[in-house]
Formats: C-alpha cells, structure tokens, sequence
C-alpha cells in the first residue's frame, strides 16, 4: 500500500536528515546498522509481545475510537496446529473484543520440491542437499513472500513476535 512505502521512504529520508531521530527499530538500526522503518498507524511495535490477548486489551479501547483503517494482525507463524483451535480463537476474540477487524496470519515457507512447509524456514528442513524456501507473511492485507516486501517491511518482519496460542492438540 502506499502508506507501507511511504513508511520506509521517509524513514530512509529522516535517517539522512536528522542522525539522531528514533524509528521503531532503533536500536536495530544504530547497533546492526539494520534498515530503518516507521509504522504507518497506531499499532504496537511488532516485538511488544507474544501475548495475542494482551495485544488484544491494549488495541482494543483505541482502534474502536477509528471509522476505519484500523485492524489487529494476529501473527501467530503456524503455531495453530488445529482448525479447531483457530475457530475457538477467532470466536474468543469476536465475542470479548470491539475491535472493528482482526487477521489470523499464519508464516509459511515453500520449497520448490517439498511444497508447502509449516512455519519460517529459510532453507528446506527435509532436503538433502539445502534448498533455499520462499518464505510468506501477511504484509498489510494480504500474504507474499516476505523476499519482495521493501526492506523496512522485511526488517520489521525480523524484529515480528509471533503471539503464542494454546494449541488443542
């Protein structure tokens, strides 16, 4: 979306201008020299926490104070084994929260001989010889492979807590 290039353009811009302004990885970006990025809106910094409800309680007074835009992005990296406990979850979240929107975001890696594989791999775990994956995460609203995401959206996947949900199983 515009607004997702727009954050990491004027990141860019800022770091130029003003060496002593703060992004949302700015620890990242003054000890590993990593790419800056900014959010776009008032979400909490992807390495808040891996407590999807406490995400949950915080978010939930203000993006109801929106007429829109807003959404709580449940990255959960194929910690959800179960569709059932995907519904339950969902249902908890519909019926506790006012939250105008939420997402259930699963992270995937495709091997090009394997397939589909569960969760972020950057190479194929059951290759012989290492075969490099395309791994996938939502990026605003929809899923892509994170390797074409602009490089603050890649460097804010990399800094991403994926919340941690009971599994049933």
């Amino acid at each position: 979306t515009p607004a997702e290039g727009t954050a990491y353009r004027l990141a860019k811009s800022d770091k130029e201008k003003y060496p002593e302004i703060v992004f949302a990885n700015d620890q990242a970006v003054r000890s590993e020299g990593a790419e800056p990025y900014y959010t776009n809106s008032s979400q909490l910094p992807v390495s808040f926490t891996e407590d999807i409800f406490e995400a949950l309680d915080l978010q939930d007074g203000l993006q109801t104070k929106y007429t829109g835009g807003t959404v709580l992005h449940g990255f959960l990296g194929e910690r959800i084994l179960d569709t059932e406990t995907t519904k339950k979850l969902g249902r908890k979240i519909a019926e506790t929260y006012s939250l105008p929107y939420f997402t259930i975001t699963p992270t995937f890696s495709i091997c090009p001989v394997h397939g589909y594989l569960i969760g972020e791999h950057p190479t194929c775990p059951k290759c012989v010889i290492e075969q490099k994956t395309e791994i996938y995460s939502r990026v605003v609203g929809y899923i892509r492979p994170v390797e074409q995401w602009n490089k603050g959206k890649q460097a804010e996947f990399s800094e991403r807590k994926e919340f941690v949900v009971e599994n049933k199983k």
